[in-house]
């Protein structure tokens, strides 16, 4: 795992000093340490002044949802969602896909503030930028 994430982020960042850009973050493991390993990227993309937005599906979307326990990780001793609302104030986007709620039985209100849910429309819209890489945990 530590190796894959070092060449992503190698990936990440030769790619986005390249040209200015954008990152969309797919985030659909259940694995703390896997989902922390995207959110910690998009934050290094927006220190590095690229736009970042997240789309949260399956158990990613989890995440979001309010009162949800997860661990905290070291070596900062946060959570996955506390690291994602940190996110969220750097000014990243941040949305469930489509399917999330209908197939969770869970509502919009269920999520954290600022977490809305995606239309399908807009992200494949935003996927087809040029300027936009990808990324998927």
């Amino acid at each position: 795992m530590k190796r894959s994430v070092f060449i992503a982020a190698a990936v990440l960042t030769v790619s986005m000093s390249a040209q200015a850009s954008e990152l969309f973050l797919s985030i659909n493991s259940g694995s703390a340490m896997t989902q922390a390993a995207g959110i910690v990227l998009a934050g290094q993309a927006i220190e590095q002044k690229a736009g970042v937005r997240v789309l949260l599906c399956d158990a990613g979307g989890d995440i979001a949802v309010v009162g949800k326990e997860t661990p905290a990780l070291k070596p900062r001793n946060m959570t996955v969602q506390q690291m994602l609302q940190g996110l969220m104030k750097a000014g990243a986007k941040v949305e469930v896909c489509a399917l999330y709620l209908p197939n969770t039985g869970r509502q919009a209100s269920d999520l954290i503030p600022g977490v809305t849910p995606a239309k399908p429309a807009d992200v494949a819209t935003y996927l087809l930028k040029p300027e936009v890489q990808t990324l998927a945990f």
